[in-house]
């Protein structure tokens, strides 16, 4: 009887064993080909240079950089941006009617990248006044007032007025 439950785990021992070793087994894995890896670095690139583009925006809007260098560096820019929309291009559509449009317009495709991104960002599309923030400001301090009760006298940790007990370390609140 003890042998044969020696040869019984065994056989369960190796039937785990295969199963938990068959995906490596398996060749399913797919080669990335030279031109999909190229790709994906164009596109990295493409992403890293809309975000030098916002930040030179942002950077001139705040007058950090001079009023007769920011065109020349968003120039510089934009022409690497629509040169690697061009590689971009030639890499992901092959087809000739796709090649003569793409050189006409990556420019402009560029700018609405840039644009698409600034539109998530909240900062570049509302303008806030000091009385509006002022407003907004005060109105948060009103429902944070109602809802805060201070802070426990045993831990020091901030306590809620429907708090019966200290969140953290369970000190009767009275």
């Amino acid at each position: 009887m003890e042998l044969t439950a020696i040869f019984l785990s065994l056989a369960i021992l190796i039937f785990v064993a295969i199963y938990l070793y068959a995906p490596f087994m398996e060749r399913r894995a797919r080669r990335v080909t030279e031109e999909e890896h190229e790709l994906s670095a164009l596109m990295a690139e493409r992403d890293r240079l809309i975000n030098a583009l916002q930040e030179l925006d942002f950077d001139f809007k705040l007058g950090k950089i001079p009023e007769d260098e920011y065109p020349v560096q968003r120039r510089t820019l934009l022409q690497k941006g629509a040169d690697i929309l061009r590689r971009i291009d030639v890499l992901a559509a092959p087809s000739p009617s796709g090649r003569a449009n793409a050189g006409q317009d990556t420019e402009a495709r560029l700018e609405r990248a840039i644009a698409a991104r600034r539109a998530d960002s909240a900062l570049a599309k509302v303008e806030v006044t000091d009385d509006d923030l002022e407003a907004m400001i005060a109105s948060r301090r009103k429902t944070r007032t109602k809802k805060s009760a201070g802070f426990c006298t045993r831990c020091g940790k901030p306590v809620l007025v429907t708090d019966r007990f200290c969140p953290s370390c369970g000190k009767a609140l009275s």
